[in-house]
């Protein structure tokens, strides 16, 4: 029997009962596009993560009061540390030969204001050596200097999306903003960033950390971007800044840091495990329905062989072998069960597309996870059709041709 002629004969029974033959495929279906769909945004938000943590300066680690935190306990206890100051960033920089810049960052929002427009941005506090550790960029004017940090200078550079509400067409070069009660000039345009998850790196407004400090007060979250010399000092570096803030913040040697320190490998790492535990949760959704649709599948081809056992012993009366009949039912059951299949990949690629349009969530579809689950989705029609297609191929000519 040729396999074109199995795979016509299964799609003439899928016609012919289409109801049936859509719950036959419907187990295929789920499991293959929630495989697809999943898969593709996970590979999206691991190479997303990947991508934005590239745009940040090279070889640089983050400082805080808090580091990553994965429980209510944690949070609780990070609570209670000391607060990180502009002065520990100024005693890394100076006392850590593998570290080549400290800049200190504080953040808040608040609104922005031009004659009669306003635009709510992200105020950032910054130290001068910002634009090569924040991989800042400028499309007119300056940065801000260490003249700029040293006199608490009331200047700023703009986010490209704050200069465009504010400004329309005005050159913002020399102009006033306001920021609540205080006032900067405007010295530099900052390049466009982008999104990240929906949020725009745009909105923002960089003023000396000073400044920042004499507005909003010292208790700011002061978070210090730490950039090494070279990425064979990155490691040393990082030993370095810790040595200096347990001292600093004199931490017996006893207990652990009361400080957080989070490199761009962590940030990867979290991201990867939570891709595993999500990968996991896909494959048990998956593997539960594919074996349902197997089943299905099983009962669909039992009935199938029921209702066509004179067909059979007509066909073994005519010379046919039973290694024909049990090739043509196999061939059927895997017939369908690719078809539900390549239906799933439709959908899992059309849900991961969906997602990506109407969400921030990146999605890409992976060629490996369509293989994946085509290759699943057939050998599991082969499986379950193994009982059915050998209940056929055993069937006695004689008893068969006598069936009602």
């Amino acid at each position: 029997m040729m396999l074109r002629e199995s795979v016509s004969i299964a799609i003439s029974a899928l016609r012919a009962n289409k109801l049936r033959s859509f719950l036959t495929l419907l187990g295929n279906i789920v499991g293959v596009s929630s495989v697809i769909a999943i898969v593709a945004i996970i590979a999206g938000m691991n190479g997303y993560v990947a991508s934005k943590l590239a745009q940040q300066g090279s070889n640089v680690f983050w400082v805080d009061k808090f580091g990553m935190i994965f429980s209510e306990e944690e949070f609780r206890d990070a609570l209670k540390r000391k607060d990180i100051t502009v002065e520990d960033g100024r005693a890394i920089l100076e006392i850590c030969p593998s570290v080549k810049a400290v800049v200190p960052q504080a953040e808040t929002r608040q609104a922005v204001k031009f004659r009669t427009r306003s635009a709510g941005a992200a105020i950032q506090g910054l130290s001068d050596g910002y634009p090569e550790v924040n991989d800042v960029n400028l499309t007119a004017g300056r940065h801000l200097t260490a003249t700029d940090v040293r006199h608490n200078s009331a200047v700023c550079v703009l986010g490209s999306d704050i200069a465009e509400k504010l400004f329309e067409n005005l050159d913002p070069l020399g102009r006033q903003v306001r920021v609540a009660n205080y006032s900067y000039t405007v010295v530099g345009l900052a390049a466009r960033k982008g999104k990240i998850l929906g949020q725009s790196q745009d909105e923002v407004v960089i003023i000396p950390i000073t400044a920042f400090q004499k507005q909003f007060g010292h208790r700011s979250q002061i978070v210090l971007q730490v950039q090494a010399t070279s990425a064979a000092t990155y490691k040393k570096a990082q030993d370095e800044a810790r040595v200096i803030l347990r001292a600093r913040r004199h931490v017996p040697y006893t207990k652990k840091d009361d400080f957080g320190l989070i490199t761009a490998d962590m940030i990867t790492g979290f991201f990867e495990n939570f891709s595993k535990g999500a990968f996991a949760l896909m494959v048990g959704v998956a593997g539960l329905s594919l074996v349902v649709g197997g089943i299905v599948i099983m009962n669909i081809m039992l009935v199938s062989v029921t209702e066509r056992t004179r067909e059979i012993g007509i066909r073994k009366a005519l010379g046919a072998r039973g290694a024909d009949l049990l090739h043509q039912f196999l061939s059927e059951a895997v017939a369908l069960s690719l078809l539900g299949g390549v239906i799933g990949v439709l959908v899992g690629a059309g849900v991961a597309l969906l997602v990506k349009a109407v969400t921030p969530l990146p999605a890409r579809i992976e060629p490996w996870s369509v293989f994946m689950g085509l290759l699943v989705a057939s050998s599991v029609g082969l499986f379950f059709g193994i009982y059915p297609a050998m209940r056929a191929a055993r069937l006695d000519p004689i008893e068969a041709l006598r069936f009602e």
